[in-house]
């Protein structure tokens, strides 16, 4: 047996490597591998190994003819040359599976990457499998409560779907990531698995700690293939989080909450993999088998009869364009979109959802309930409507408006303002204690304000609580400090702008 062999066989008791086929290298372009094989040809998605203490993956794509094999390397490929030996390890790229990989985080190999030991008593599955086929999936619709009041009431997520987390930079795309995990193991005690996908390595340490200083790590997984490493492993570290999550979905019979930023930095790594596997480019670069790529990774995201996988995708939108190619694919496979405003965020109100541009196939009368339907409904026209009337406000002042038009603007501003939330995870922060609010309490709230029960409250009472009856007790406090103020600040443009007092007296906007 070779040294090479006898490397690769001491890698961990559970990953032997029973085959003994072995290949040359014939050549090195960048990550991309041409492997010499004098028989037994690698199929399609075979894992070879090589290199120093064989350490460098390559993961076959391509058979060229009847000896060679074309492959992306998973690793850098400094130190390869013509003439080095590969080893066929028999099989796909694998990761480890089973309870003691709770609280850990791992590369897309399935290495530790948090400075302790391996986990031991795992079980090594490969990261390519078949999505569940349709026999085994569940045709029930029910509602994925996240605790968050602008998700639940107006984009209700769905249990074993996909949304998709739409926004730029610092506008709370983490933050809120953060908060329905914490949120999903207080609610479901199910398993939250994070994988990032061509992100900075910041975001992970900093992620990594925070839910350890929040205490919800022992039921969360972390995998990462940072923006540094080769497309390769960009690529297939999401197919690595769902072997994972696919784990505790089929074994364990436990619900699973799969978070993944970026979905975009995945499309981009197949482009690039495709540019150096030589594929003619399609529409604006992108790879011609984008389309079957993405439904590669989308399609394992399912609902069946044994357990659940939720999702929620952070997606890149390239210059801010929604008829991008890759924009159009991945909203194809949503079933609820959460657009993030930096107008909002600018304002303060977190999170900064816009919640006209937000949302979800749930929100029909058949799944959500009549009631919670026409809630939302009203909602919406009643923002429209104010969105239609800032223009003149802005141009002419409040006093130019209907009585009925000044009531639709109070009860706009305080819905936008009831449907910010503290956060658990900005507690450290911010200084407010999160709060974690149920679907019947921000369904009350919303239909309480939309029938003027609050109509003589200020909006900055609504401002950061939770259940409604919590304006009650911000109203007291506030009133003194406006009652103080001088009377030229309470002039019919200032109470337009930041108080709802002014809108006409017994006129109802329905």
């Amino acid at each position: 047996m070779s040294a090479l062999e006898t490397e690769l066989r001491s890698v961990g008791n559970e990953r032997k490597i029973p085959s003994t086929n072995t290949g040359v290298i014939r050549s090195v372009r960048g990550s991309v591998v041409d492997v010499h094989f004098e028989e037994n040809l690698p199929a399609v998605y075979t894992e070879l190994r090589t290199g120093k203490d064989s350490l460098i993956s390559i993961e076959v794509l391509m058979q060229i003819d009847a000896h060679h094999v074309r492959g992306i390397a998973m690793n850098p490929t400094q130190g390869l040359s013509r003439g080095m030996r590969v080893l066929d390890t028999g099989g796909p790229l694998k990761v480890p599976v089973g309870k003691r990989i709770l609280s850990r985080m791992f590369d897309v190999f399935g290495n530790t990457i948090d400075r302790q030991p391996a986990p031991t008593e795992v079980e090594w599955r490969p990261i390519h499998r078949d999505p569940p086929p349709l026999v085994q999936r569940s045709t029930k619709s029910e509602i994925f409560e996240t605790g968050i009041k602008v998700i639940d009431v107006l984009m209700p997520l769905e249990r074993g779907g996909k949304a998709g987390l739409f926004g730029g930079a610092g506008v709370g795309k983490t933050v809120l990531l953060t908060e329905m995990i914490h949120n999903m193991v207080g609610h479901q005690q199910g398993v939250s698995l994070f994988c990032g996908i061509g992100e900075r390595c910041r975001e992970g340490e900093e992620l990594y700690h925070d839910m350890k200083k929040a205490g919800v790590l022992p039921h969360m997984v972390l995998l990462f293939g940072q923006m540094n490493e080769p497309p390769g492993a960009r690529f297939r570290v999401g197919l690595a989080a769902l072997t994972m999550a696919e784990y505790f979905r089929d074994d364990e019979h436990r619900d699973v909450l799969l978070l993944i930023d970026n979905i975009f930095r995945f499309i981009q790594a197949g482009m690039e993999v495709s540019g150096l596997m030589g594929q003619m480019p399609s529409r604006l670069g992108y790879q011609p088998t984008m389309g079957t790529e993405l439904s590669g990774l989308e399609e394992r995201i399912a609902n069946t009869d044994s357990g659940s996988i939720t999702s929620i995708q952070a997606v890149y939108v390239p210059a801010d364009d929604l008829t991008d190619p890759a924009a159009v694919h991945a909203f194809s496979h949503l079933s609820a979109s959460i657009v993030l405003s930096r107008k909002r965020a600018s304002e303060g109100l977190f999170p900064a959802v816009d919640l006209l541009q937000s949302n979800s196939k749930m929100a029909t009368p058949t799944v959500i309930g009549e009631r919670h339907y026409l809630l939302a409904q009203e909602i919406r026209k009643t923002l429209a409507h104010y969105e239609e009337l800032k223009d003149i406000i802005a141009m002419l002042g409040m006093e130019q408006l209907t009585p009925e038009d000044r009531n639709v603007v109070g009860r706009a501003r305080r819905l936008e303002r009831f449907l910010t939330q503290p956060f658990f995870a900005t507690e450290q922060f911010s200084g407010i204690k999160g709060k974690d609010v149920s679907l019947k309490d921000a369904i009350d709230g919303c239909e309480r304000i939309l029938k003027d029960e609050f109509k003589d409250y200020p909006e900055s009472a609504f401002y950061m609580i939770g259940a409604i009856d919590e304006a009650t007790a911000k109203k007291q406090p506030v009133k003194k400090k406006m009652e103080s103020e001088d009377a030229p600040q309470l002039s019919p443009v200032r109470s337009g702008s930041n108080s709802p007092t002014s809108s006409g007296k017994g006129v109802e906007a329905h």
